[in-house]
This record gives structure tokens, sequence and C-alpha cells, in this order.
């Protein structure tokens, strides 16, 4: 075990981010009916993303460390996007709860609030800290090398997870999370599934620039739209993830369009924003509805609003991915090969009354179910 030093900043910052990604005011999920959206918490998202090339399938080359001793703590450094919306906060107390005291792990976690800077100094307070292993959730997929290259020269393991990073694969241990163009693609499928031949003007909220969910999920939906001729991109611009930031994007939309009958949200609070926009303008939406929303990350008020028929559908990236990287940080303790890609399978839910071949019909033992 490599020798350790905790410090108070890293401490004080796992305060305050605990506080931060508190949990939402979500509808309980048996209650009805749902709250308009302007009444929920305004809880930005983020979400999770994809890396824009497809993964090599090849194991990973990286060192392994020698297995810990019985009783050992491995100590682990998690540095996390933000707390920017409901699935991140989600996400981190998934490895809150994995990486504990009670299951033998010392998780050095700092929530980075998407600032890109302070997420590279993290990763080098890990390296001076000497961890056993790292975890990055990339804000921004470009501009890793030099500091991955450090983890590596210091003998540390280091595990890309949710989000994508743009840099050599012999840097970084392994990479996991969802396929975000898979994700845009399946709207895009249920979507012309759902109109049938009909037309299309589309408005899209995107995710926060240079982010590997914005650019895969836009990726996989664009490539849907260029099979159909019928269909038009209006306008898309960036929400941030947040649910303030579909609103004003949305407000801009409804000044400048009249036509359109798709709004595509790129996350859960971004589609509360723009749903709040729409109910100000007094724009009917969702099944009943002039618009037809499509959202995605399926958080439990995600797939309330699906219940209720607001949004028509909802394609879900699963925000517990700690047991993933648990399973690799397991095989690398025991001195065995790990895959240089591990895909965390997504699926996607429809509003009820809808079948699709894409999606899942929602219902209340559904959202029952669901775990976040």
């Amino acid at each position: 075990m490599k020798k350790k030093v905790v410090s108070l900043l890293v401490a004080a910052m796992t305060v305050a981010s605990l506080t931060a990604c508190g949990g939402s005011d979500a509808p309980a999920a048996n209650q009805e009916p749902a709250p308009a959206p302007a009444e929920k918490q305004e809880a930005e998202p983020a979400s999770a993303e994809k890396q824009e090339a497809e993964p090599a399938p090849a194991e990973s080359q990286a060192e392994t460390p020698a297995p810990a001793a019985d009783g050992e703590v491995i100590s682990v450094g998690f540095a996390q996007v933000g707390h920017e919306s409901d699935w991140r906060a989600a996400n981190t107390k998934n490895y809150q709860d994995t990486f504990s005291a009670e299951n033998g792990y010392e998780l050095s976690f700092v929530d980075c609030d998407n600032d890109h800077a302070v997420q590279i100094e993290t990763v080098r307070g890990f390296i001076e800290q000497e961890l056993d292993y790292i975890c990055i959730a990339p804000i921004q997929s470009a501009g890793w090398d030099t500091v991955l290259q450090e983890a590596k020269d210091a003998g540390i393991p280091v595990l890309i997870v949710d989000r994508a990073v743009d840099a050599d694969p012999s840097l970084y241990t392994t990479a996991l999370g969802c396929d975000m163009v898979a994700e845009g693609e399946a709207a895009g499928n249920w979507l012309a599934e759902y109109l049938n031949g009909e037309d299309a003007n589309i408005l899209v909220i995107e995710g926060s620039v240079g982010a590997s969910a914005t650019l895969g999920r836009t990726e996989g939906f664009n490539n849907i739209v260029a099979q159909n001729s019928n269909w038009k991109v209006l306008d898309s611009q960036s929400g941030d993830f947040t649910q303030a930031g579909g609103q004003e994007v949305m407000e801009s939309f409804i000044k400048s369009y009249s036509d359109f009958n798709v709004v595509v949200c790129q996350n859960d609070n971004e589609a509360y924003g723009a749903m709040d926009a729409m109910d100000a303008a007094g724009i009917t939406y969702g099944v009943d509805g002039d618009v037809t929303i499509i959202s995605f990350d399926a958080t439990h008020d995600g797939l309330q609003y699906t219940l209720d028929g607001k949004i028509t559908c909802n394609v879900e990236c699963n925000p517990l991915q700690a047991g993933f990287a648990e399973g690799v940080i397991k095989k690398l303790q025991a001195g065995e090969s790990v895959d240089a890609w591990t895909l965390v399978v997504d699926e996607a839910f429809v509003a009820p009354g809808i079948t699709s071949n894409y999606a899942i019909t929602m219902t209340q033992e559904v959202l029952d179910g669901r775990a976040y």
C-alpha cells in the first residue's frame, strides 16, 4: 500500500460536495399528479457521456499493482464533474456507498464544480497523495494527456468513468460508461417510429459544451436526422445540463420559432426548464400536446413526467456505475488484466399508451423499481 497524505482541503471539499449533492425534492413514486415543472427544485444535471470513437476492444496493457494484504485499506480518489443534476447526485452517492470504509476503501472525493482546471489539479493532488487508484469523470474530453502521463509515471492506475477523454488510451488503465452515440441514435430511431413519416421541425437543447455526453448524443441523433429528409433541426443551443439553462434556451427558441413540434433535451433537468418555458408561453406538450419532448437520463423525476405523459420518450443513462469501477479495481488487485472498455447498458422509456420496438412503455411498477 502506498503512503497516503489525506489533506484537510480534500476533506473539506468532500463535506461541501455531500451537502451540494443532496437528494432532490422529487415527487414520490405514488404521488399524483406530479408537480408542475416550475415547482421542482432547480437541480442542474449533467450526465453522463460517451466516447467519440469506438473504444478499442483490446485488454489494457497498464501495469497492475501488487495485491493488497488482507485487511489493508485501498485508497481511491474520485474527481467528480460536479453536482449539476439529479443524475450526478445519484452517481456521486453510488460511488460513496460503494467505496466506503465498511467495504475496505478510503475514498478521497472532490466535487470539481464543472471547472476543468480544478479537476486537473484535483488529479494532481491525488497523485501527490500516492493514492492506489484514481477515478475521473471528465468535465471536458480534451486536455488530459499531461496529467494522465503524470499518473502513469507515478504507477497509479486511472479509470476514466462516465464520460470520455480525447487522449492516448495507453495513458489510462481502462474506461467505463454508457454509449452516448447509441443513446442519441435510440432517441432518433424512436422518433422516426413514432412520427411514422410525418414532418419534424426539431429544436435541440444540448448539454455542456465539450462534454462527451453532449458530443455523443448530438452525433447519434444527427445520424438519424440525416436519414429522414422531412426532418429539420431548426436550432441547437447549449443549456449546460441545467434546469435554468434549459428554460433560458427554450424561452429564446419560443421567441424565434413558431413551427416546431419536437424538442430534444439532452438531460432531464433541461427538460424541466423547457417545460417551464412552454407552460409560461401557453404551449402544450407531451402525448396530448402539440410538442413532443424527448429527454435523456431517465432519473426518477424524469420518468415520473414520462409516466404522466409530459415527456414522451426518455432515454436512460445509468448512473449506478461504481460497481463496474470496483470490479476493475478488484481485478487489478488480483493481478488480472482488464478490458480497455466496459459498457454500461441503457434502456429507453415511453409514455403510457405508446408501444415501441426501441423503448419500454412506462408504468408505475417500473417507476417504483427505480433505484435512482
